[in-house]
């Protein structure tokens, strides 16, 4: 919800440093790789030795290169095929580096009930299959927009629940990761509805190479 409304709020700030990042010579390429790996290291060296709170702040402030990247890019004259690829693929490791820190922080931190675990893993693999969803709809042709739990929601879910954990409210990941689990379960049949809605959707595909 919050990729299809949230973008112009957040561009009276994004837009700022977008073209700052321009200025000094930064590509929108090297500013998603730098997003990437800052926000992989965040999560993967914080969060499992319990920083949550500090692991938490610098989500935050990493995740703000997700817009700043794609505002550079139409800056300087219209992003590219690739430049997407990079995106999307790029968010799909911080999503997976991410839960699997909170997964590791579960097991070996907070000595979480094994179902807690399976919930963390169940949300890890459900924020591949939305964003997957809607990547291979489009490739054929179809027209998938919104859902209860996309990105931006999913990291502020998880986001908060770090922070109030950090901050001594026991059980505040456990519950933020069952909120996901349950939200993101739900998106994934809601964007199966939306592919088989469209008008698209019965359309004929060439068979791929070679069958």
């Amino acid at each position: 919800m919050l990729s299809v409304h949230g973008r112009k709020p957040a561009a009276v700030v994004v837009k700022p440093v977008a073209q700052a990042l321009l200025r000094v010579g930064l590509t929108p390429n090297v500013t998603t790789l730098v997003g990437t790996a800052a926000t992989v290291v965040a999560s993967v060296v914080l969060i499992p030795a319990d920083y949550l709170v500090w692991a938490a702040l610098l989500s935050i402030f990493f995740a703000a290169f997700d817009m700043v990247d794609g505002t550079m890019a139409r800056l300087s004259g219209g992003g590219t095929a690739f430049g997407a690829t990079l995106d999307a693929s790029c968010d799909r490791i911080t999503d997976g580096a991410l839960f699997a820190a909170i997964a590791m922080w579960l097991v070996y931190v907070d000595h979480a009930h094994p179902a807690h675990v399976a919930a963390c893993l169940a949300v890890l693999v459900l924020s591949q299959v939305i964003s997957y969803i809607k990547a291979r709809g489009e490739a054929g042709g179809l027209r998938i927009v919104g859902g209860l739990i996309e990105r931006p929601e999913r990291l502020i879910i998880a986001v908060v629940g770090l922070l109030l954990e950090g901050f001594g409210v026991g059980g505040a990941v456990v519950v933020s990761l069952w909120v996901l689990l349950v939200g993101s379960a739900i998106t994934v049949v809601q964007r199966l509805i939306f592919a088989a809605r469209d008008p698209q959707s019965a359309e004929r595909l060439a068979p791929p190479p070679g069958a």
